[in-house]
Parts: C-alpha cells; structure tokens; sequence
C-alpha cells in the first residue's frame, strides 16, 4: 500500500461545521503537516483545489525545500490554463523537487463555480477539453514536437525545452464516476481515483475502468480517497466521529446539501446519495461513515475504528485493486501522527520513509523516573 495524507488548505479544526475549535491554516502550518508526513512515512501528501483553498501550486511549491521525501499530488485543471503552461509548470516543479511531482487531474463539478473562473463548458464537454488536453500535455512532457487541432484546443509547433524528472512525465492521478470520465481516465491516467464508497460499489467502477483501459490497450493502478478516524479501540474511535459532528446542526446540513444538489458532478451525487438519511444511520458499510459528508464536499467518508478493524477494511480495497490510499483526519496535524502510530504497524506499505539522520533510540516514549526506559521496564515485569 501507499499511503498519503493531506494538506487542509481549506480550513481545519477539531469540528465540523463550527468555528469552535477551528484552526488557523497558514503557511507555518501547512509546513507542520507536510513535514510530519515526510517524517512518519507518508509516501505524499494531496493539496486540495478550488475556489475555497489556496493555490495549490504555490503551496506545493513552498513545501518542496522544507520536506525530503514527500511528493506532492497537485492538481492541473484543463480549461483553467493551456496545457503548454501547465506542462512547464509541471516540468519545473519536478526538477526542483527532484522528481516528487504526481499530478491530480481535476475537471471541476460545480457549475457555479466554473462560471464564475469563466468556464461555461457542460458536463461532458469539460472531459472532451480534459482528453485534448491530456494528449496534448502527456506529448510535450514526453518530448515530442506537438501539432494539434482538436474541437477546443489548438497547438502548433509545441514542445517543451526543460524536461521532468520523471519519464516520460509525472504520474496522472483522475477522478470521474460519470462515464465520460471514466473514457477519459481509461485513455490517459496512470491511477484511477474514487472516493471512498462501499467496497461493492468500488468494485463495480474500479471493473469499469479496467474494461475500459483494456479496450484503450492500456493498463491502470487505483487508489482511493477516505478520511480515518482511529483511536486504539472501535468504541473510541466512534465516539470520535460523533464529537467530529456535534456542532452540525440539521439547518447546516440543508445548506449544504442544497449547495451539492446544484453540482453536476456524478462522484459528488453518489457521496451526496450516501448521508441523505437519519444521522442515527451513518455507517453505510461496516466501519464506512458517512458523517463528514453531511457538510464537506468531495470525500466524505470516513473509516471508523480500531487500527486492527481499520486495516481488515483497507484490506478489502486493496483486494479490490487499491493500491494507493489518500487519508486525512481532524485536526490534520494531530491525526497524521495518531494514523502513522496506530494504524502504519498493521498495514503491508510498500515505501515507509525515515528520516536522512542515524536514529540510535526509539521510540520508546518518556523515560521513567529520570532513570529507565519503558521497554526495559515492560522486560522486566515479563
């Protein structure tokens, strides 16, 4: 498994839907997160994208000299910029981080937001822009002379004169639960994304991609996107997920939904579809919690439990064909060291990163008594 976490650039705290507890997010913060990450052995971190968080270029881009090993998953949003930028911008981040550039493809759903960057596109028009798009920046990444005239998009003579790192460019990651979407990500991604449904449900998309790749000649890997909320037992972890909820009131919740309603985004209408019942029902699969959906947009589940009940469940993605799993937790920085040491000794992952300087001790938690460390102590009462 490869595990990430995220980078809140939208906001943080220890609620939803409340500035009780709430968080400032800065710069100094987003550096906490990053380099916590890099440190507890993240294989990257995901920064989000919209109107409603910073960019997420610049942040990425300000996180490169202060982490080591961490890569960054950034988001390239085609009709925003033309792929010709978009690919120098991609080509410079990966040389001056020296290859820890992953690339989130993201096509936007809400329409009010996309007028209001000026891109008045429907549906499935914004996945023929993403295809044109994508053939035209994965040639240039590629170092290849680009011609190219298509419904929306036209280059002539393109080509790129600083290359990646990464060849022939960096990875893909896309999203898209409609079927034009999956078209799109079955010709042109690297790793097919989905956010976090049941697992019947995942199996059903992740199979359609596939068959759609195979028809493509092409082969893709999968990863997923959940929040965690683990504490050492289930009981506790539960308790967590209602105190993450307990200021969202029925009125907040309207609000939001009635906001989601208005997107035409296929993956946000199935999340919504998931906590449009009785707040009492939220676990829609065993672990699987609907509760942060009921006011964040995107992901909005969450597993729920113990680290031995939580790693039996990313288990049966994986099974699946999960290979990357994207996580996150509230508060971020907190729930990043509380996911890596509870959660990281019962998983199988594949890149666990360590810190560049000799590591002589630990971890052993605080010596005891000024005097002896706890292991000698717990070998002694053995």
């Amino acid at each position: 498994m490869n595990i990430f976490w995220f980078i809140p650039t939208h906001g943080d705290g220890h609620y939803l839907g409340t500035t009780i507890g709430g968080r400032t997010t800065d710069l100094s913060y987003f550096k906490q997160i990053a380099q916590a990450a890099d440190r507890l052995g993240y294989s990257g971190v995901l920064i989000p994208t919209g109107r409603s968080c910073e960019d997420a270029w610049i942040i990425a881009s300000a996180l490169i000299p202060v982490t080591e090993n961490l890569r960054f998953l950034v988001a390239v949003r085609p009709g925003l910029m033309a792929p010709s930028a978009a690919a120098r911008m991609a080509s410079t981040f990966d040389r001056i981080s020296n290859g820890r550039l992953l690339v989130n493809v993201v096509t936007g759903g809400d329409p009010v937001e996309l007028k209001g960057d000026g891109i008045f596109y429907s549906h499935d028009e914004r996945y023929e822009v993403t295809d044109e798009f994508l053939t035209i920046w994965r040639k240039l990444l590629a170092n290849e002379k680009v011609d190219f005239t298509g419904r929306y998009l036209q280059v002539e003579g393109g080509d790129l004169l600083f290359p990646p790192v990464q060849k022939p460019y960096p990875p893909v990651f896309f999203g898209g639960s409609s079927l034009a979407g999956q078209q799109v990500a079955a010709k042109h991604a690297d790793v097919y994304l989905t956010w976090g449904e049941p697992p019947k449900q995942v199996a059903e998309k992740l199979n359609q991609v596939k068959k759609l790749a195979e028809e493509q000649g092409r082969t893709v890997r999968f990863g997923i996107r959940l929040h965690i909320i683990v504490r050492e037992t289930d009981e506790e972890a539960w308790q967590a997920a209602e105190r993450l909820i307990k200021y969202v009131d029925d009125e907040t919740v309207a609000q939001a939904q009635k906001v989601f309603d208005r997107f035409d985004s296929v993956g946000q209408r199935r999340m919504s579809d998931l906590v449009k019942r009785d707040r009492k029902s939220l676990e829609i699969s065993p672990n699987l919690w609907s509760g942060i959906g009921l006011v964040r947009g995107g992901a909005g589940t969450a597993l729920v439990g113990s680290p031995e009940t939580i790693a039996e469940r990313m288990k049966e993605y994986a099974d699946l064909g999960i290979e990357t799993f994207i996580l996150s937790g509230y508060p971020h920085l907190e729930e990043a060291y509380r996911t890596a040491e509870l959660l990281f000794p019962h998983l199988p992952i594949s890149h666990v990163q360590r810190k560049s300087e000799p590591q002589p001790f630990g971890p052993f938690g605080e010596i005891i008594a000024n005097n002896s460390l706890p292991a000698e102590m717990e070998r002694i009462r053995k």
